[in-house]
């Protein structure tokens, strides 16, 4: 495979450019701000949605799933379209106007418009997390198997770098909204809404316009729908003769559920369960990124010396032990613990998860989307079932420790499934 640097550049800048989401909504401002226009005096945390009374991080959580179901249920199909017409920049272009436009939504979001607010997060987290699987599907075209460990991981770096710098310019925002002529932290906030969502179309158009198009050259004739069907019917045909991506599909299931039901959510966490504010959240997430850069890359390293499967298994160690910690954290410092563990494996673990499956697809095959559409469907049921879970162990039980404690269970699974798979590495085969 011949290696054109500027297109493996102009992929990397799409994690530069919705990345931002991420961090700067989904993790690091809308949390705090929904928090903020959720809770009231009078009912606490609790809040009317649609006429029925639930809490607040148990909507928050719900919604997330949501966004999530809807992404596995109609991404199979889509995929097995993009397969057969070539034209999955189309569907990746699609699904980031999608989720930009409603980052954008959440600038009218207040404690007065709770119903559009919730519609605005759904719809941009189902953009986000469905513009994934087109995105992903280009790395078999644009690296070969031996660099696609590092370009996974570099990618992911360029994500980190973009998002924590977008990161430092919301915080200029928000704390000096008076100076910048803001009536308020408020307003500031939801301006930064806007601005998340002009980053994302903005620098999504450098990859729109250098990544290649209808690689195989394909050219679709007749029912498109049905067609894209059959292309998703032959990539499943295979699938059930190919064990070992059906076992490390199912050990990826397992162990992501628990990482990034803890991305989505730690920072809620820490809002209510050691009542942190913005103040001492935000710089926490900011370190994190910092951290995820360079940890993504060392365990990049490490596969290549060790293979995949034992780098990802230290990585899932790591998560478990960040479980176990989390359950019994009281203090500020203990969650500077935290963050700086999950920083370091955060980056990693979704890279070399990402790049696993790319050296797992067979090498004649020219359906990557429909591939790839296998394992992000796996990635959307699995944020699902965990975001899930945890806000259902969570109304049970009244405490989001329960449910933290709840992930290791989802983190040990993975890592005994992963030992039974087998991947060749570009140095090594490993068992």
């Amino acid at each position: 495979m011949k290696t054109d640097q500027k297109v493996i550049k102009a992929w990397y800048m799409y994690d530069w450019a919705n990345s931002v989401y991420n961090l700067v909504i989904n993790t690091a401002i809308l949390p705090i701000y929904y928090t903020a226009v959720t809770s009231n005096p009078d009912n606490g945390d609790k809040v009317n949605f649609f006429g029925f009374e639930i809490v607040n991080s148990v909507l928050y959580s719900y919604a997330l799933s949501t966004s999530y179901l809807i992404s596995a249920i109609i991404l199979p199909l889509l995929s097995g379209i993009a397969d057969y017409t070539g034209e999955k920049k189309k569907y990746l272009r699609i699904f980031t106007f999608l989720g930009a436009l409603s980052c954008m939504g959440l600038f009218f979001f207040t404690s007065n418009t709770l119903e559009f607010g919730i519609a605005c997060i759904i719809l941009a987290s189902l953009g986000y997390s469905s513009g994934l699987v087109f995105y992903d599907a280009f790395l078999p075209e644009i690296a070969p198997s031996e660099l696609t460990d590092r370009v996974s991981a570099k990618g992911y770096s360029y994500g980190y770098g973009g998002s924590a710098l977008m990161l430092i310019g919301s915080l200029i925002i928000i704390t000096f909204y008076d100076s910048l002529g803001f009536a308020d932290k408020g307003v500031a906030t939801r301006v930064v809404f806007l601005l998340v969502g002009l980053w994302w179309i903005g620098f999504a158009q450098i990859p729109f316009k250098r990544l290649p198009d209808n690689v195989f050259n394909r050219k679709p004739t007749g029912r498109i729908i049905l067609n894209g069907y059959r292309e998703l019917q032959m990539v499943f045909i295979q699938l059930r003769n190919l064990p070992n991506i059906k076992i490390y599909l199912l050990s990826f299931f397992f162990f992501n559920m628990g990482v990034q039901t803890v991305m989505l959510l730690a920072t809620l966490f820490g809002t209510k369960e050691l009542n942190l504010d913005s103040s001492q959240l935000i710089p926490i997430i900011l370190i994190i990124q910092f951290v995820a850069i360079a940890g993504a890359m060392a365990f990049a390293r490490l596969s290549d010396k060790k293979g995949n499967v034992f780098s990802l298994g230290v990585m899932i160690f790591i998560w478990i032990g960040v479980c176990f910690y989390a359950y019994s954290m009281t203090t500020v410092n203990q969650f500077y613990v935290i963050a700086v563990l999950v920083g370091l494996v955060m980056g990693g673990i979704q890279a070399l998860s990402r790049a696993t499956f790319s050296k797992l697809i067979p090498e004649d095959s020219e359906d990557h989307a429909s591939f790839f559409s296998f394992f992000d469907v796996t990635y959307h049921m699995s944020v699902v079932l965990g975001t899930f879970s945890y806000g259902l162990i969570e109304q049970i039980t009244g405490s989001m420790r329960n449910s933290v404690l709840a992930l290791a269970i989802f983190f040990v699974i993975g890592f005994l499934l992963l030992l039974k798979v087998k991947v060749k590495n570009a140095s090594m085969a490993e068992s």
